[in-house]
């Protein structure tokens, strides 16, 4: 069965933010990446054939304004959970994609109690102990998503032919990490310390040929987070939803199905 998705409008701290929501049962809240987002995902709609999901475009990503005083992801969380309260969303659990999964980690540090379960896919906000992460001011616009694939052919089947659309997207979200997460770059240097009051059980994703995110960043989560577990996606790159949508879709979905 075809997921129907509804795309609404909620204005959130004078800034109107964009909405895609779709399926049914327990709500599921989804946070994208630095690039941003396509409209629809096969792995959006796997989730949607178990869960109410809702994605929405990052303030400032997408078809989202841009508010003029925003500064940091810890900004992006406080919007966001007041998105969820309009939404009268209840019992959430969360997916973050890399840099949504910064959002979600800030959102869960600030309430530790807000999230019913927590899906961290290769997520920013921890200086990596080994290794940086990789930085987008130094590459072009397409070989910066294109290091996050393990296999090229992934990466066409989900952009196909770049448009000239897709790269001013691309810069418009790249402006957008730089306006948010510049110094220092993509991590927090307060985050770990308060990743330790969260009680949402959490569930670490990493594919194991992340060039964008050192792996060392997950273990740092896995051991901050008092009740996380982690596993790696095999031939898999940093953008693992696009890359292998089934088997990380599956893995979400055990997890938020697990009690």
């Amino acid at each position: 069965m075809s997921v129907v998705w509804t795309d609404t409008v909620k204005e959130i701290a004078g800034c109107k933010i964009h909405v895609s929501r779709g399926g049914s049962g327990r709500c599921v809240l989804v946070l994208h990446h630095d690039i941003g987002t396509p409209d629809r995902l096969p792995f959006y709609d796997a989730l949607a054939a178990k869960f109410d999901v809702i994605v929405p475009h990052h303030p400032g990503w997408g078809k989202s304004e841009r508010p003029q005083w925003l500064r940091h992801p810890r900004d992006i969380a406080a919007m966001t959970t007041w998105l969820l309260s309009e939404l009268d969303a209840k019992d959430v659990s969360v997916v973050g994609l890399g840099f949504g999964g910064w959002i979600a980690a800030e959102m869960a540090s600030q309430s530790p109690q807000t999230f019913r379960r927590m899906v961290l896919v290769a997520p920013m906000g921890i200086k990596p102990p080994e290794g940086d992460i990789a930085d987008q001011a130094i590459v072009s616009y397409i070989d910066y998503p294109q290091a996050g694939f393990h296999d090229r052919a992934n990466f066409e089947a989900v952009f196909g032919g770049i448009s000239v659309d897709q790269l001013e997207q691309w810069d418009v979200c790249r402006e957008m990490s730089f306006r948010t997460a510049w110094k220092p770059y993509m991590y927090s240097q307060t985050l770990p310390h308060l990743l330790g009051g969260v009680r949402t059980p959490a569930l670490v994703v990493w594919g194991d040929d992340d060039r964008i995110v050192p792996i060392s960043a997950g273990h740092a989560y896995t051991k901050a987070l008092r009740n996380a577990t982690m596993t790696t996606v095999a031939a898999c790159g940093h953008f693992a939803e696009m890359e292998k949508p089934a088997e990380v879709a599956k893995l979400v979905t055990d997890f938020f199905n697990a009690s």
